[in-house]
């Protein structure tokens, strides 16, 4: 009877103990909701939990150092970079952070995508002008480090929707291929296309099947599109010693740039057609509405583009090209990236010349005042051939070329400024403000692992002047790059660059 009342006493407080710890436990939990992988768009691509939505992250870090140029990365051939003295800076180097955001939700539309890329980065500073005279009577300098913001510079490159076809926002220009300005380097300053910089768009895009598309696109001119519309009338001895061959006359903006592109895709390749109309519109003649203006005149460009992929010499070795030609839209040649004025500084063998300068300036259009607008025609091509030594190793060789055209009337407002404000010693019959620039390189890149990369990018840049032989200028003092006063040969040049890099992409 013990045994028994102990053993019920004993179950008792063991059923009171356990139904007290029960009392106090807390509600059940939902279920967590984990991330899955979104299998729609390739891979990379996770569900935001509690959507339909997929996303992936991405991005790049880059760190990388230019020699024998005054910036990142084109060739030395205007201002301090051009002038080749001790202003000039002989390296800079550049560290960034890009990030990438791609959001796609599959609808009864069709797929609706957001994409973003914005970056961080930091340039080393150089010395410039500060445009003082010290005690001594020489230039004083300070420093003059670049993209100040918060000691960086923070940029916004793509951020566009997506949806039923249209595109809205920034993007890349439906002028461009798919490879833009780097058809097989890195180097920036290549001419022959319009450029990589993105731009504010409404683009429609049709697709065929089988690769084949055609986009009809309105897009922002201003900041990637619009080199100079020169009012010769208002040209200066400085302007003209550094390749600015007028005032920049730019109006508003009326119109956006309307382009057109049709596209082949497949597994051989690719092929590309593109057309671009440009409205230029220049301001007032003078400094007031009264003075007049010259009428509005639209401009146009148009680029043949090839890749041929796979080709016979090695797997995954490419051949990329690129043709333009354009009558007062010459950004479309000359891309964004690079200078409109060119004035690069160099020895002379000539008698009584202190230096020579090869000078070249480029618009989409000159005028003076009381006439109208005249269009500057360009033309060129660039291309690559890319051949992979092995998965870890490749080399590209690449090349560009363009010429910059001007007509009879455009020549004789130019050169009614440049000889006797400069005292060209060959005259009107030595004057030519037509020239040609050409770039050819070779890039070797390694990959030891997957995603991460060294390059290093050899450039030779040369400006071919079409001023007559033996022709030297007067020049003014150009106390910014330290040029005195004095005459100087007008000659061609040429500029040597390498690019080292590393990247690591994720």
């Amino acid at each position: 009877m013990k045994v028994t009342s102990s053993l019920i006493s004993g179950t008792a407080a063991m059923l009171a103990l356990t139904g007290a710890q029960a009392a106090d436990l807390p509600v059940k939990a939902k279920a967590i909701e984990y991330v899955k992988v979104c299998s729609l768009y390739g891979a990379g691509f996770y569900y935001i939990p509690g959507t339909d939505t997929c996303i992936k992250l991405g991005g790049y870090l880059r760190v990388q150092a230019s020699l024998g140029t005054n910036g990142l990365y084109d060739a030395p051939n205007t201002g301090v970079g051009g002038a080749r003295n001790r202003l000039s800076n002989y390296y800079t180097a550049n560290s960034r952070e890009a990030l990438t955001i791609d959001t796609r939700t599959a609808t009864e539309y069709g797929m609706v995508r957001t994409f973003f890329e914005g970056a961080f980065t930091w340039t080393g500073g150089g010395y410039s002008g500060a445009g003082t005279t010290a005690v001594n009577g020489s230039t004083a300098y300070s420093t003059s480090p670049t993209n100040q913001i918060s000691g960086g510079g923070l940029s916004v490159w793509h951020a566009f929707i997506q949806f039923a076809g249209f595109t809205i926002g920034k993007a890349q220009s439906q002028f461009n291929t798919p490879w833009t300005n780097y058809p097989g380097n890195n180097f920036d300053g290549l001419p022959g296309s319009s450029g990589w910089e993105p731009v504010n768009q409404l683009t429609y895009t049709a697709d065929f099947g089988q690769g084949i598309t055609a986009s009809f696109s309105a897009q922002e001119q201003v900041a990637n599109h619009t080199t100079n519309i020169w009012n010769v009338s208002g040209a200066t001895a400085n302007g003209l010693a550094a390749g600015a061959y007028g005032a920049n006359d730019i109006g508003g903006t009326r119109s956006p740039d309307l382009v057109a592109m049709l596209r082949v895709d497949q597994a051989w390749g690719l092929l590309q057609a593109s057309f671009a109309a440009h409205d230029n519109l220049a301001a007032y003649y003078g400094a007031s509405e009264t003075t007049g203006h010259p009428g509005d005149k639209w401009g146009w460009a148009g680029q043949l583009g090839l890749s041929i992929k796979n080709i016979p010499t090695g797997p995954g070795d490419t051949i990329n090209l690129t043709g333009v030609y354009t009558n007062g839209a010459s950004r479309y040649a000359f891309n964004s990236y690079m200078t409109t004025t060119f004035a690069m500084y160099g020895g002379t063998g000539g008698a009584g010349a202190y230096q020579s300068l090869g000078l070249a300036g480029l618009s989409d259009s000159v005028f003076v005042t009381g006439s109208g607008q005249e269009l500057t025609t360009t033309y060129g091509f660039q291309g690559a051939y890319t051949h992979n030594w092995n998965p870890n190793w490749n080399t590209a060789l690449y090349g560009a070329w363009a010429a910059v055209r001007h007509n009879g009337t455009a020549k004789s407002y130019i050169c009614g400024a440049f000889v006797p404000t400069l005292a060209l010693s060959t005259g009107v019959a030595g004057c030519n403000p037509d020239f040609n620039y050409g770039v050819v390189g070779v890039i070797t890149r390694w990959t030891p692992v997957k995603n991460l990369t060294f390059s290093a990018d050899l450039a030779y840049a040369m400006l071919d002047q079409k001023y007559a032989g033996g022709s030297t200028v007067t020049l003014p003092l150009q106390s910014g790059i330290a040029k005195p006063n004095a005459v100087y040969e007008l000659k061609d040049q040429n500029a040597l660059t390498l690019l080292i890099r590393a990247q690591r992409n994720w």
